[in-house]
């Protein structure tokens, strides 16, 4: 039940997070399962896969949450949602099967390198950068396949990616984050689908796991996001984002080297 309530609280941050920024909170959110899952004592060769699976599996919920606030306000753009789905959902299913077999070790590699380069690429971001057009169906389906095949990996919505590609292409940044929460929705529904067949079977799973889904902390992280990913989206549409950018890059950045300490330490 502590631990329970643990999930609930983190649920609560990454809510807020999602709502906020567009984002699934996965970035955020894997560090924090595998610092919970380390001090459950689970298996160490297979903390990783499960910190994933459950984290992109979260963000099934808090996408179908966020997206239907940001609809509400009418700054998802469906065109870009129809293109880009058929390539996130076949990179994201394709990730899985290699994210299975990839060590704990390769895999922690590569997702702190990943929030290393997510949390700089946010903190220097820049409006002014240079804007181009959105590329046409091709090159979306391209960029697609891409982003959910990193966000397997990470068990990320794709945000990180998805929405400075959509602002440098002239998409305003409200409509991009409205965007990426609705972006996030097949990356999650294909990923869960991935990491719960290729963790079905799986020895030194801890009770309760579907997959490398972990039931308990899935249902604590729900309940918390729903409550605060509403508050999230109304900060975001009443509030400059780029000051918050900053402070999410920085922490991003703080939780990814605890994460490599945590991890490729050992």
């Amino acid at each position: 039940m502590d631990w329970f309530i643990i999930y609930i609280l983190i649920g609560l941050a990454v809510g807020l997070i999602a709502g906020m920024l567009g984002i699934g909170g996965g970035t955020t959110l894997v560090p924090l399962l595998v610092f919970a899952f380390t001090n459950q004592d689970f298996d160490s060769t297979k903390i990783l896969h499960l910190a994933i699976g459950t984290t992109i599996t979260t963000i099934v919920f808090t996408s179908i949450s966020s997206l239907r606030q940001h609809h509400r306000r009418g700054v998802v753009r469906w065109d870009i949602f129809k293109k880009a789905t058929p390539g996130l959902i076949g990179g994201t299913l394709l990730g899985t099967f290699v994210a299975d077999v990839l060590s704990s070790e390769s895999l922690a590699i590569f997702f702190v390198l990943f929030v290393y380069y997510s949390s700089i690429k946010l903190f220097f971001d820049s409006n002014h950068s240079t804007k181009r057009e959105l590329p046409g169906v091709i090159g979306v389906t391209f960029a697609s396949i891409l982003i959910g095949i990193i966000s397997s990996f990470v068990g990320a919505g794709g945000g990180v990616i998805s929405i400075p590609l959509m602002v440098m292409c002239n998409v305003p940044i409200l409509q991009a984050v409205g965007t990426s929460a609705a972006l996030g929705l097949p990356i999650a529904v294909a990923g869960s689908i991935g990491y719960i067949y290729h963790g079905l079977g799986e020895s030194l799973l801890p009770a309760l796991s579907f997959g490398y889904v972990y039931t308990p902390a899935l249902l604590g992280i729900v309940l918390g996001t729903f409550i605060t990913v509403p508050f999230g989206v109304r900060a975001a549409h009443q509030m400059q984002g780029d000051s918050l950018k900053k402070v999410f890059a920085v922490l991003l950045f703080l939780l990814a080297s605890r994460m490599a300490w945590e991890i490729l330490g050992t």
